[in-house]
């Protein structure tokens, strides 16, 4: 008999705990805007952080309040920020695609006997963590003689969620296909090499070294050594020397590729077709800034 007590008393204290949980949903029930759902929809559930964000909900969230454009999900690119708009009532700026350049052309090269032939020269053996902030605290600057170039120890490829981006003979490159242009790269390297820029431009000048011509020669053979001859030919006047780099401003460029029959380091090349500094060296994808 007291166990059917007992059971009766559980019994009612949930059926009584069950009501009052139901009549407080009921109470603090917050609707949500269904534009929320719909806007998650059209982006793509990377969550690579490209926007800004944490993720792609909060992304969306960010939007239906007016506190993020759309547009800033690189990943979704055009068709993402068109939807996007539709769902807002707002027209949406068309977007351009981006993909990720490594501003250095620093891959080295070596001879039978082990010699350096090309690329950027190394003035110390570095064994610590694999990882390029742990790597450019070291040693001054960091195990490569030039304190511009790409260290190669790959904190760019660990990030990127769709394989974009690999280090090969120490540099690291992006493949333009795979590369959907999120920067999660760029976030993470610490000499800030990494740039987006529109893919599929011909003239490249991948190298971000400020050094005077001398210093850089020093520390790698295909560094950029400022001697402003591409920007003398140039019939678009679309290059510069700024701090000692050469830069090319696409807006002007029609991609003759005059620069490149002057550069003294073979550095200018067709990012598609040739190779950049020495013959056997691997191609960088994508246009320099």
């Amino acid at each position: 008999m007291e166990i059917l007590i007992a059971i009766g008393i559980l019994g009612s204290l949930g059926l009584i705990f069950g009501l009052i949980l139901s009549a407080a949903s009921k109470v603090f029930y917050v609707e949500t805007d269904p534009r929320l759902d719909q806007l998650n929809e059209c982006l793509p559930g990377a969550n690579c952080g490209g926007c800004g964000y944490p993720g792609c909900s909060g992304y969306a969230e960010a939007v239906l309040s007016g506190e993020a454009p759309i547009g800033k999900c690189a990943s979704g690119g055009n068709e993402c920020a068109q939807a996007m708009a539709a769902i807002m009532g707002v027209k949406a700026v068309e977007v351009t695609r981006k993909v990720a350049l490594v501003r250095c052309s620093g891959a080295k090269q070596y001879d039978k006997d082990g010699n350096l032939t090309s690329g950027a020269k190394v003035k110390g053996n570095y064994e610590g963590f694999k990882d390029c902030l742990a790597a450019s605290r070291v040693g001054g600057s960091g195990p490569l003689s030039c304190k511009f170039g790409c260290l190669g120890y790959g904190s760019c490829t660990k990030v990127c969620k769709y394989g974009a981006i690999k280090v090969v003979n120490g540099v690291a490159q992006v493949d333009e296909d795979l590369c959907v242009g999120c920067m999660a790269c760029a976030a993470v390297c610490p000499r800030n090499l990494i740039v987006p820029v529109e893919p599929n431009r011909n003239v490249v000048i991948a190298c971000a070294s400020l050094a005077k011509g001398a210093a850089t020669t020093r520390a790698c053979t295909i560094g950029c050594i400022g001697c402003g001859l591409c920007k003398k030919i140039c019939p678009q006047d679309a290059i510069t020397i700024e701090n000692n780099l050469a830069r090319i401003d696409y807006s002007k460029c029609d991609n003759c590729g005059l620069c490149a029959t002057v550069c003294p380091k073979k550095l200018i090349k067709d990012s598609k077709v040739e190779t950049l500094g020495d013959p056997m060296a691997q191609p960088v994808n994508g246009p320099s800034v």
